[in-house]
């Protein structure tokens, strides 16, 4: 299903306007990143696709579900959301209890739950977890289970909120593999993040946010190239384009692959 945001507008009761006027579409199965300094907007721009907030003008709609008519509980039928802390998502005695929960919670049948839960735990590398309370857990498989939790609801739009912040290489790893099957699968992956070389080497789409507004918005490549422009968001492409650039590169390169084919 489509994402259509049109002209939001998002004001906070201090009066701060976070967001200005955005209009976007996301398109079902896109891999898209969302980009920008502190206070760019990120955060408050995709809490308002579940509904955590509402829009003070203009509108957001998952599929043909307007948010300002929909409940959060309803909506989390259609996006799982996982937290940049882990332990502000957390709450069961048991990693088993905790990624049941959500698809017990969307009354899916028992056989149904039990699928998903296990195709969960499998993929993000839990499956001999599943006894263990989440805060036994070290950050870095607390963060995997937060994200089997939204997993298991097998949501159409999964949105990630700094994935890999205060993760180790190993677990990056883990999630960049948990990415590219919800792109097998067809999901809708929304992300914010700082890790622009993540941001690269596992997304097709970049919008970069700068003081509440859509400042780029295109393919990854695209952006990337246009560094000067990037800058205003505090931004840096990543390093193998930067390198690319130095090395006098006709394209713009963004990751390995595309690195190594220039290169010869």
């Amino acid at each position: 299903m489509n994402i259509e945001i049109k002209d939001l507008r998002f004001t906070y009761p201090t009066g701060l306007e976070a967001i200005s006027g955005i209009s976007l579409t996301i398109t079902a199965g896109e891999q898209v990143a969302i980009v920008g300094q502190n206070g760019a907007g990120k955060t408050t721009l995709v809490r308002h696709l579940n509904g955590l907030l509402q829009p003070t003008s203009g509108s957001v709609l998952i599929g043909d579900w307007d948010t300002k008519k929909t409940s959060v509980a309803k909506l989390a039928s259609r996006v799982g959301y996982v937290f940049q802390n882990p332990d502000e998502q957390l709450f069961s005695r048991d990693v088993l209890t905790e990624v049941t929960f959500g698809p017990r919670n969307l009354g899916y049948s028992k056989e149904k739950i039990d699928a998903l839960v296990k195709r969960a735990l499998a993929l993000t590398e839990l499956s001999d977890k599943t006894e263990t309370n989440p805060y036994d857990l070290s950050p870095t498989w607390r963060k995997m289970v937060a994200l089997a939790s939204i997993i298991a609801m097998d949501t159409s739009i999964v949105i990630f909120d700094e994935p890999t912040t205060g993760q180790d290489a190993v677990n990056v790893a883990r999630i960049a593999n948990v990415i590219a099957e919800l792109r097998k699968e067809g999901k809708t992956v929304i992300t914010i993040t700082h890790d622009i070389d993540f941001c690269a080497e596992n997304f097709e789409r970049v919008v970069a946010l700068s003081k509440g507004q859509v400042l780029l918005d295109g393919p990854a490549r695209e952006i990337f190239g246009q560094e000067e422009i990037l800058a205003q968001t505090y931004v840096d492409p990543p390093q193998l384009t930067r390198l690319g650039k130095r090395l006098g590169f006709k394209e713009t390169v963004r990751n390995q692959e595309e690195f190594l084919k220039a290169l010869k």
